[in-house]
């Protein structure tokens, strides 16, 4: 590739003597013209000078000038950088990040932009960490600033990090190709060399190189466009604010947009694909919302003067962060009114709040190491809750954040959980620490603790954080300093930290009586794995506590019980409420047992108010019968909140081994009176997953029975549906849910409904628009037979909308024909009809069919080494088919092969935190199904007599 490589040459060669390294108008400093290029040292008389995965602290970057020319017709990208670094300690060796990049030329620089010794330096790979050394004969000296320059070339990446091809195809069948990125945790070393850690914050500078038919988009806006040769473009964009490697994003594509303008001035744009650009509004006015609602609570500005919103084709996880250009899922931007539900605006709503939350929370201040990752994620999930509460209250989202915390809690009860802060060293660690712990654990525990410490103070801690930490790094031990500081703002940001553990009972705040180190109370929530069982039993006027670890897998029966219980204990905030008075009362629960004096009077006390605590709540001695009474005689007594946390926590008790089956059951016997959608769902939700579980097993009678009974027990609610989009968000999410199971159930009335109007969508050629709400139930009883099934795929095929195009693969799958099932894997595998970036979705949801669970898990284990190569090993798309696929599974046989196959992947098992999660999930359903499926039978005999 000689012409290549005399263009770089050729575009490089300027002299800068004179100009500021920190102006966004510098230029790269030229090379070395070829005829004076002098012998570098021979790279095989020297070895490798750094053994450690992370990077030496000695030299550090403080601005990068980087320039792309991505060629979207080969498919390659040619590119230099110069990094002006400051060396803190003599040395002869600049260690840097670079994977899968050809180096073509590296050289040092002085201050003045004088090479420094040779003019092509010899370097060296160290693949297995990712690293290049370049080596400078003269020693760079402690003190001094320098600038590294260095060409590379590579081709884009196939899958989805670094900077990758994505394709789209138009209406007209003509596929459109473009270049994207997708750097964190990791990836930023495959776009350009680097240092590719979070605390190697920097400033940078990018150009990129264009054909006039495309645009270029980057964290900054462009401050010129310049013609270079060949009729190319050259866009300067402006120098970001200091970041790090992570959050550097650039996008080459012929993209249309939609833009707005924030009360503050920010220009807030939506690109789309040119043909989906009308499905661009509803994002518009969400991010200029959020930005105005988080530019107000967080008291900061946002700091860049634009933030654009990109939908791209081809992108494995949901959205990501990158400053001022945030990329997403078109699932996660796009909304079609004509095909988009409710359930899509949510969630389009919530992912605009959480990305727009990571502006402040992870790129304004980061994480000083991935092991804190959850100070990013854990406050982003979080946030999504608070911004759209205050920015669409009509959306109800409060009504989800039980539901983060359950998903929580059903990870955080198997002994394979981990601490929010983990050690996390390689790429395949880094990357599984973006899991449910990272995410929904982290947010349930700032959700406790907004709660303990009150909104305020809680509101006022993140503003001291976020101001004292700007364009810097933090640690745990800096949020709790935050947020129990008592000195003013302006001490606080001068550097005078007024807490500490000496003066916790100062500083600390007031909390039932109680003085409060929160560090101390934090660390038994950020430092430990595992959530607490709070055991409550009643005696006298007394109410007296027991703290135990919560596990699903090992039953307090069990030997090993009582050693998976060492160590363990909780500094809880507990609330509770009784019959006597409204009050919310609290208690500082530190110690493994404890007592609270409640008075003879009280009749029910209800533990952990509103399941603001993270926690589970079992009432011993007869507790749960006590309950059971109130909920049937007044269930309005409690919030809709406690009435779905008791009935989660109860089904949790009885995977537990705590309290029986039946128990459980009776309990839900209320939800006859239940006018509230979410603990309706919340109850309704366990028998659709006893029932999916079951129907897996051959257990005919049962699975007739249980169906039987669910039909019969909400015949009310489901009659009462309508197949329409009326009503609240609450109302139409119940009609979703409980539509969609009637049919699941074979229940007359709804296939039928759903038949005529599968039947009329058929007849009116796709144009008539089915109520968004029913069109997943109504496309599943349709692909049941032949013709359905290939009219929705080819509808699936042509569509424009990604909302719709989600509805009809899961009732693809929902088909009981094990060939089109094994033909919708094999179209994912190959990623051109179902793109791979649906492939994990698809494998998860042809699991969920009774028809389907054995065939996916065999798919997976035929495919896995493609799978991996696809998704990469510790990404959240191998987590999701390695837990999903082995989930559906309850038999000793099912344990046996997961842990064949398991043995069969040692080396890569070994390194997945997955594969001891999915054994965990397998055995908890063998011991379910041997511990529950009789006292199941006997139960309904009962109920259906």
């Amino acid at each position: 590739m000689v012409s290549v490589r005399l263009l770089v040459l050729s575009l490089f060669h300027v002299s800068l003597a004179g100009s500021q390294p920190t102006q966004s108008s510098q230029q790269a400093p030229g090379p070395p013209h070829p005829a004076e290029e002098q012998p570098p040292l021979a790279p095989d008389n020297l070895s490798f000078p750094w053994s450690r995965l992370r990077l030496p602290r000695y030299i550090i970057p403080l601005h990068y000038h980087l320039l792309l020319h991505p060629n979207i017709t080969s498919l390659s990208f040619t590119g230099s950088v110069q990094i002006q670094i400051d060396v803190q300690n003599n040395t002869n060796w600049v260690v840097l990040h670079s994977k899968g990049l050809q180096i073509s030329m590296a050289t040092i620089l002085d201050q003045n932009l004088a090479h420094l010794s040779d003019r092509v330096l010899p370097v060296l790979h160290n693949p297995s960490h990712e690293q290049i050394g370049i080596f400078s004969p003269r020693v760079l000296s402690n003190g001094h600033k320098y600038f590294l320059y260095i060409e590379f070339e590579a081709e884009l990446a196939e899958g989805f990090y670094g900077f990758y091809k994505s394709t789209y195809r138009t209406s007209k069948g003509e596929t459109r190709i473009l270049a994207s990125t997708h750097f964190e945790p990791t990836s930023a070393r495959m776009a350009f060399p680097c240092f590719d850690e979070p605390s190697f914050k920097a400033n940078f500078s990018i150009r990129i190189r264009r054909s006039p038919e495309y645009i270029s988009l980057s964290n900054m806006p462009v401050a010129k466009t310049v013609e270079v040769n060949d009729g190319l473009l050259e866009d300067h964009f402006d120098a970001s604010v200091k970041m790090s490697t992570y959050l550097v994003a650039f996008v080459i594509c012929d993209f249309k947009s939609v833009t707005a303008t924030t009360s503050s001035g920010v220009q807030v744009s939506i690109y789309a694909t040119p043909e989906k650009w009308l499905q661009t509004r509803y994002a518009l006015e969400v991010a200029v919302k959020m930005l105005d609602f988080y530019e107000e609570y967080f008291n900061i500005r946002y700091p860049l003067p634009k933030q654009d919103l990109i939908a791209i084709p081809d992108f494995q996880s949901g959205a990501m962060e990158n400053w001022g250009l945030t990329t997403y899922r078109e699932t996660s931007l796009l909304f079609d009114p004509l095909t988009s539900s409710i359930s899509d605006k949510l969630w389009i709503t919530m992912v605009i709040g959480h990305e727009l939350a990571h502006q402040w929370f992870g790129n304004l201040v980061t994480m000083e190491w991935w092991n804190d990752i959850w100070l990013n994620e854990g406050f982003a999930r979080y946030m999504e809750y608070i911004s759209v509460e205050a920015t669409y209250p009509d959306l109800k989202v409060e009504e989800y954040m039980l539901h983060t915390c359950f998903a929580a809690v059903g990870h955080d009860s198997l002994n394979s959980s981990r601490p929010i802060s983990s050690p996390a060293e390689n790429p395949t660690q880094i990357k599984q620490m973006f899991d449910t712990v990272s995410y929904d654990k982290g947010a349930c525990v700032l959700h406790m603790l907004r709660h303990f410490l009150t909104e305020d103070v809680f509101q006022s801690g993140i503003v001291r954080y976020l101001r004292k930490y700007s364009y810097r790094n933090a640690h745990n031990q800096d949020l709790w300093d935050s947020l129990t500081n008592t000195c003013s703002e302006e001490d606080f940001i001068s550097g005078k930290h007024c807490y500490s553990s000496e003066q916790a009972s100062k500083n600390a705040y007031l909390f039932a009586g109680e003085h409060l180190d929160l560090k101390a109370m934090m660390n038994t929530w950020i430092l430990q794995k595992g959530i607490p069982l709070v055991t409550v039993t009643r005696k006298g006027p007394r109410l007296l506590l027991r703290q135990d670890r919560f596990l699903r897998t090992v039953m307090p029966s069990d030997p090993l019980w009582s050693t998976l219980q060492k160590g363990f204990l909780w500094h809880i905030p507990l609330t509770y409420k009784t019959d006597t008075s409204n009050t919310i009362h609290r208690h500082l629960m530190t110690t493994h047992t404890d007592s609270i004096h409640v008075g003879e009077d009280v009749s029910w006390v209800k533990v952990n108010t509103d399941m603001t605590g993270y926690y589970v709540v079992h009432y011993e001695d007869g507790g749960w019968d006590e309950i059971t009474k109130l909920l049937l005689e007044n269930h309005t007594a409690l919030s809709y909140k406690d009435r779905t946390q008791l009935i989660h926590n109860s089904f949790q008790l009885v995977t537990a081994g705590h309290l029986p089956l039946n128990k459980a059951l009776d309990l839900i016997g209320y939800l006859r009176l239940e006018k509230d959608t979410v603990p309706l769902l919340e109850g309704l939700g366990y028998l659709e997953t006893f029932y999916r579980i079951i129907e897996k097993r051959n257990e005919f009678d049962l699975t007739r029975s249980l169906g039987a009974y669910v039909l019969r027990f909400f015949r009310a609610v489901i009659d009462q549906q309508t197949w329409s989009d009326r009503g609240s968000v609450s109302e139409r999410r119940l009609r979703s849910e409980v539509l969609s199971l009637a049919c699941h159930l074979d229940y007359p009335p709804c296939l039928e409904r759903a038949r005529q109007s599968f039947k009329d969508w058929l007849q009116s050629n796709g144009t008539l628009n089915l109520p968004t709400d029913v069109a997943v139930t109504v496309y599943s009883v349709g692909a049941q037979d032949d013709h359905g099934w290939a009219s929705l795929l080819h509808t699936y095929n042509i569509s424009l909308s990604a909302a719709q195009k989600s509805k009809i693969l899961f009732a693809l799958t929902c088909s009981k024909d094990t060939d089109k099932l094994q033909r919708l894997l094999e179209l994912g595998l190959e990623g051109k009809v179902i793109r791979s970036q649906d492939l994990s979705t698809l494998i998860l949801m042809v699991a969920r069919n009774p028809q389907g669970h054995h065939l996916a898990w065999n798919f997976v284990k035929k495919n896995w080494d493609t799978l991996v190569q696809k998704f990469q090993l510790g990404s959240f798309c191998i987590r999701n088919i390695i837990i999903g696929t082995t989930g559906q599974f309850s038999s000793p046989e099912d344990l046996t092969n997961v842990q064949l196959f398991f043995e069969s992947i040692k080396e890569q098992a070994l390194q997945l935190r997955a594969t001891q999660v999915a054994l965990d999930n397998v055995q908890k359903n063998v011991r379910w199904f041997q511990r529950n499926l009789e006292t199941l039978r006997g139960w309904l005999n009962k109920q259906m007599k």
